[in-house]
């Protein structure tokens, strides 16, 4: 069955998607080319740092932080933020996006984290391609990987998200965490940011074309978060795994279900793509092998905390007796290891009381 939507020759179809990958090839490793010289030249040169960003009419705080679109594949980027927590001195660049440039227009993973940030991202979209934005597929709605929505959605770009989103924007935490983020961030966050909601909510795992593309969005939370999607550009070989994988960093873990999230890491090395992105960290071409981090770490917190939980030990008690070392030197430890070790005690303690 094909639902068409209110864009032209675009088709969707709802499905059971299989995760059944693309063969993978090229070397692992090794670092990503940024977009094409002759692109620049074309284009003209990128804006230097601590420029005012501008999309459409508004104007953004200026950034001093290099938004460098990486190519992927003949027609998949990727831009790479800073590996450590969202901070004044990355200015709320520290998580990844992804954009597909096809025949009939562009389709963007993520709008990163602050609306300077998103017109940033949009401002090397154009320097590639004229072609507007179509879709902005929302991996889960964590302020570091949504606050630039307004400028997509302000351009004409229409955003999808996972159903489950509504239960999040209808709480009192999306109001909550941008009053943090306009005090934290400021001025990159501020009075002119808003919550921008989804036009279109996903049940399921949805494929579509576009300008010669096939394309397959993945549900696969409850895992970082209820609502997690990922993005298969299939003729390309490129998975955006939103943060699913965080590369060579500790990830965050927060009210994740830390179970459910170690299964769908193990399914998504068996795709075995020609490239993953996760939401945070470098590319890879090695997705078994770059899955490591995020599924030992996962596999260690919950082991210790579940030995915790089984002597009935208290946290303060397993969390200085156990051996961080093969994680402490890595960026972000010291913002998010204890909150993550004391979230999968408490994840814990339920699945105890639960019989799993």
């Amino acid at each position: 069955m094909r639902l068409q939507l209110r864009l032209p020759r675009v088709a969707i179809a709802a499905a059971v998607l299989g995760l059944a990958g693309c063969a993978s090839s090229g070397a692992p490793g090794g670092g990503w080319p940024a977009a094409a010289a002759q692109d620049q030249a074309r284009q003209g040169p990128s804006p230097s740092p601590g420029a005012a960003v501008q999309s459409g009419q508004a104007r953004h705080a200026p950034l001093s932080v290099r938004v460098e679109p990486r190519q992927l594949s003949p027609r998949a980027w990727f831009v790479q933020g800073d590996a450590g927590p969202v901070s004044r001195e990355n200015e709320g660049f520290n998580s990844n996006a992804g954009f597909v440039v096809t025949d009939e227009g562009v389709v963007v993973f993520d709008a990163l984290g602050t609306p300077a940030l998103g017109a940033e991202l949009l401002a090397q979209i154009r320097r590639i391609t004229p072609l507007p934005v179509r879709y902005v597929i929302v991996s889960h709605y964590h302020a570091d990987h949504f606050y630039g929505l307004q400028v997509f959605k302000d351009a004409g770009a229409e955003i999808w998200a996972h159903r489950k989103v509504r239960d999040y924007l209808a709480s009192d935490a999306p109001a909550a965490r941008l009053e943090e983020r306009r005090q934290s961030l400021a001025p990159w966050v501020d009075a002119q940011t808003r919550i921008v909601p989804p036009d279109l909510y996903l049940d399921g795992d949805t494929a579509f074309r576009l300008g010669g593309l096939g394309f397959r969005v993945l549900t696969v939370g409850p895992a970082h978060t209820v609502e997690d999607l990922m993005l298969l550009v299939e003729e390309e070989g490129v998975l955006f795994a939103g943060d699913l994988m965080f590369a060579g960093r500790v990830p965050f873990v927060g009210d994740a279900d830390s179970r459910s999230w170690l299964e769908s890491v193990r399914r998504l090395a068996r795709m075995n793509p020609k490239a993953i992105v996760g939401g945070h960290g470098p590319a890879s071409r090695d997705a078994a092998r770059d899955l490591a981090l995020t599924r030992d770490y996962l596999a260690f917190v919950r082991d210790a905390m579940g030995q915790a939980v089984e002597r009935m030990q208290s946290f303060d008690e397993a969390y200085a007796a156990t051996d961080w070392s093969q994680f402490r030197d890595l960026p972000a430890f010291e913002a998010a290891n204890r909150r993550n070790a004391y979230n999968t005690y408490l994840r814990m303690e339920q699945e105890a009381l639960a019989g799993k």
